[in-house]
């Protein structure tokens, strides 16, 4: 329908910090696994999107994707995103449990998938698909779906300057104004392989 935009500025002097999730080799720095992400929603800089209580149990087993209708006001950025089980309250997890299933990136220079570098002109909107790890889950009745986007989860993936340069080679960084559409026409969807009952 006629939905506005939603944007948040991303800063890569202060990224978004991975919470939880396929991470390797240091749980003392960053734990891995399941975590709950309720401190990472509260951030400005993601935006989180959730389903309405399932009626029914609904399993969820396979590949995910997220195709977002997404620009910046920069010559290059991230988005990320991050599929979530929205646990009810209740006699184990009194204020609720956010989930982490799995989640994943796209460097928007990429977008087109055969690695070379299409800068998008600021301001202009590309789709972009987000494949996210394969993951099974079953969404009890009760929970909701999430997905939390955002354009940095730091250190499980690296950075992005917002600049073009190449990365780990930047030389300065800057601020950018990323903007998710979700109207007639560029409507922006989580897909989920759903397994009928």
């Amino acid at each position: 329908g006629d939905e506005s935009t939603d944007e948040f500025i991303y800063d890569p002097a202060h990224p978004v910090q991975t919470a939880g999730g396929n991470n390797c080799c240091s749980p003392h720095i960053v734990p891995w696994g399941p975590y709950d992400q309720r401190a990472v929603e509260m951030r400005g800089d993601v935006l989180v999107y959730t389903s309405p209580p399932m009626a029914q149990d609904t399993e969820v087993t396979g590949p995910v994707e997220v195709v977002l209708y997404a620009a910046t006001d920069g010559p290059d950025t991230d988005f990320t995103a991050k599929l979530i089980d929205v646990y009810p309250s209740s006699r184990w997890y009194p204020d609720g449990y956010r989930l982490n299933l799995t989640d994943s990136i796209m460097r928007l220079r990429y977008r087109n998938g055969d690695g070379v570098p299409d800068f998008l002109m600021p301001g202009d909107v590309a789709e972009i698909t987000i494949t996210l790890y394969p993951t099974s889950n079953l969404f009890a009745r009760g929970h909701r779906i999430r997905l939390d986007v955002s354009s940095s989860n730091f250190p499980r993936f690296d950075v992005n300057p917002n600049t073009g340069e190449p990365i780990g080679r930047e030389r300065r960084r800057t601020v950018a104004d990323n903007t998710v559409y979700h109207e007639a026409g560029r409507g922006s969807v989580l897909i989920l392989p759903v397994i009928p009952k």
